[in-house]
């Protein structure tokens, strides 16, 4: 999957709220994982609410269907302190076209997100990573409508959510 253009100017990383770090290399690294078993990278949302992690898959049968189910569910997800969206693509690099794992996401609010990425190769032995992730660019912001996870009271946000951790089949 890879027709979606992720912006970036510059060649320095700006800050980001340490929770968007920690969802965009989580994400990352359960891609990473998969790969490295030989199974498919099916395009995924991560979702942080209260103390709980959701992951949801977003298969389609092209790039901008998968987008526009992961849209759906980030637009949807009250209470949420961010998220990514991550999936395999390529980035294009002053050395060429490289293949890597893409995560982008943002926080409730923010006008734009941020993508990072492990590049990596094909090889003999199976994909080779790049022990770092890189800074891809700034992304669309899924969240940007939405308000700060501390403004929905715990009801909207348990509303939304079961005990059991799944997200519940109602409608936000």
């Amino acid at each position: 999957m890879a027709d979606r253009t992720v912006e970036n100017a510059s060649t320095e990383v700006p800050e980001m709220p340490d929770i968007l770090e920690k969802v965009l290399l989580f994400a990352l690294n359960e891609a990473k994982d998969k790969a490295e078993k030989g199974e498919d990278v099916i395009p995924f949302t991560a979702l942080v609410v209260k103390e709980d992690l959701f992951l949801e898959s977003h298969p389609g049968e092209s790039a901008e269907e998968c987008f526009a189910f992961a849209r759906h569910t980030v637009q949807g997800a009250r209470g949420a302190d961010a998220y990514a969206l991550c999936y395999d693509g390529y980035i294009e690099t002053d050395d060429g076209v490289k293949d890597a794992l893409i995560a982008e996401g943002g926080v409730p609010g923010a006008d734009e997100g941020h993508a990072i990425g492990f590049l990596y190769v094909e090889a003999d032995e199976g994909l080779v990573f790049e022990q770092e992730a890189v800074y891809v660019g700034s992304a669309p912001n899924f969240m940007v409508a939405l308000r700060a996870a501390g403004d929905y009271a715990d009801d909207e946000i348990d509303e939304r959510y079961r005990e059991d951790g799944e997200e519940a089949a109602a409608e936000a």
